[in-house]
């Protein structure tokens, strides 16, 4: 827990140093810049999501500049400082950018009718991790340590049956949820924590063998992830970003997302994120 709190407040001292001020931000940009999650190669998330700009284009009058930034910290940055006019942030990294960036959420990914996702933990087979009891002694995998569910849900499903990270296992973070599931296949961790429906891809499509990794245990729902705008757009086109994305059938936009649509949120649907803070005894409002 110590060095979650430590890699917390190195990250809040770096990103959230400064004020933020939106007082210059244009509220009608020509150009929207556009981030999204820096899951995988920049280049590759652009071209994958190029009908996602044609749309948007098309839907909103404007021109659209996909954006992906180095990793999460960097991504809430550059909302704090208005480089950015939409953000496609995962749970926790939306609660920290919130903190300081005059922003709020209005749609999250759809999928099997609803808006919310859950988080596993994952053993190595060969090690004999078959339950999260098995992790204690051990090392485990968290992804980014502004991510929800490959780092502070699966931190919180260990602690719920008393296990603390640096007392009763050894905490490693790889940096994405991808990274989470290969390292634990590898056996350089033997547990490791990340988002369920990215572990289900990853087995259809051969990248995990089934047979070297398991799921030990499923996390509670919890809200998917947000798209976020910044809250100093004219209503006018904060209206018609909400139309687009809450309105969206096409499955070639859809498909980068493996998603149906995009629901309704707001801010108050990730309190339960919030609530996780406060569960492993961690006050995001004084971490700044």
């Amino acid at each position: 827990m110590k060095n979650f709190l430590t890699l917390l407040v190195f990250l809040m001292i770096g990103v959230f140093a400064v004020p933020f001020s939106h007082a210059a931000a244009d509220p009608d940009p020509a150009t929207l810049k556009v981030a999204l999650l820096p899951d995988d190669n920049a280049s590759a998330i652009i071209k994958t999501n190029e009908p996602l700009k044609e749309y948007l284009e098309k839907q909103l009058g404007k021109k659209i500049e996909l954006i992906v930034t180095i990793d999460y910290s960097s991504m809430i940055e550059a909302m704090r400082h208005g480089r950015i006019d939409l953000a496609y942030f995962g749970p926790l990294s939306y609660v920290l950018a919130k903190q300081k960036s005059d922003i709020e959420p209005f749609a999250a990914l759809k999928r099997d009718g609803t808006t919310t996702y859950r988080a596993v933990v994952i053993g190595n087979v060969a090690a004999g991790v078959k339950s999260i009891a098995d992790i204690a002694g051990k090392d485990m995998a968290y992804g980014d340590v502004a991510s929800t569910s490959s780092h502070l849900i699966p931190k919180y499903m260990l602690a719920e049956k008393n296990l603390k990270s640096g007392v009763n296992y050894r905490e490693h973070f790889v940096g994405s949820h991808d990274a989470v599931a290969l390292t634990v296949q590898s056996g350089r961790a033997q547990a490791g924590g990340l988002s369920q429906p990215i572990f289900e891809l990853m087995v259809q499509r051969g990248t995990i063998d089934p047979a070297k990794v398991k799921v030990i245990a499923v996390s509670a729902p919890f809200p998917q992830y947000p798209w976020t705008m910044r809250s100093n757009l004219s209503p006018e086109l904060k209206q018609k970003i909400r139309t687009a994305f809450l309105t969206l059938k096409d499955k070639q936009v859809l498909k980068p997302f493996d998603a149906e649509g995009f629901g309704p949120v707001t801010d108050k649907d990730y309190d339960v994120v919030r609530n996780l803070g406060y569960l492993l005894k961690i006050d995001f409002s004084k971490l700044n």
